[in-house]
């Protein structure tokens, strides 16, 4: 027997037209708090609680935690078209005849995506392990990048001991300085990435420190997200 039908005596077209309604409605409610999270998360960066997005959604906290009950789920939702923009960035780089203007332009476009969204300029210093989409198009992105990094040096146009470790240097550094300046200087980004840039042409002006390794860097991108996450799960049991 189909469970439904246990529901509603026998007749399954009675539980068809009650259940419907309530699909609908938790469709629209989703729908309500992926908008508000991107509305809040862009304003004030992933940092901002499940209540505040509860609050620009309308809906109450509870409604929030049976759409999403943490908060990885959430940031996965909301960020989904812009880390899939992520991977088409290194597509567009890569199709670039000149090695150099691809690795740049690459940089410049990922840096401009952070400036116009303080959540995405969040999302691309940290790492979500539980979030599966979002980290396969991070990976996805990182091999494009390797092969945009392999390109430029082969042109002899990007120095020799430029790594992909000293991009996520870059976002972090790009990401300190959207939150510091915020809208009373919201320009200030395009001066450190042009300075970034510049030192990262051949040929080198001198010897650089070593870079962290990937290890240490992966566990500074974890840090924070668990931070996050586990700040939200204690505050959600609060609630509940």
């Amino acid at each position: 027997m189909n469970p439904r039908d246990q529901h509603a005596g026998g007749n399954g077209a009675v539980a068809d037209s009650t259940a419907q309604p309530l699909r609908s409605d938790a469709e629209r409610n989703r729908a309500r708090i992926i908008a508000a999270a991107r509305t809040v998360f862009g304003r004030d960066g992933i940092n901002a609680s499940m209540a505040s997005v509860a609050r620009e959604a309308g809906v109450g906290i509870a409604t929030m935690f049976r759409r999403f009950p943490t908060k990885q789920e959430l940031l996965a939702a909301v960020f989904a078209d812009r880390m899939d923009a992520y991977v088409q960035a290194t597509t567009k780089a890569l199709a670039d005849p000149d090695p150099w203007n691809g690795f740049t332009g690459y940089i410049e476009t990922v840096c401009a995506m952070q400036a116009a969204d303080r959540g995405f300029a969040d999302i691309l210093t940290m790492t979500f392990p539980g979030a599966e989409t979002l980290e396969a198009c991070r990976a996805q992105a990182y091999e494009g990048f390797l092969e945009l990094i392999a390109r430029a040096k082969d042109s002899g146009q990007l120095r020799e001991d430029f790594t992909s470790r000293d991009l996520v240097l870059l976002l972090m550094a790009n990401a300190g300085v959207l939150t510091a300046t915020g809208d009373a200087a919201p320009d200030a980004w395009r001066r450190l990435v042009a300075w970034m840039i510049q030192s990262f042409q051949a040929p080198a002006r001198g010897q650089l420190p070593e870079p962290p390794q990937d290890a240490a860097l992966y566990q500074a991108m974890l840090r924070t997200s668990r931070d996050i996450t586990s700040s939200e799960a204690r505050k959600g049991g609060k609630q509940h």
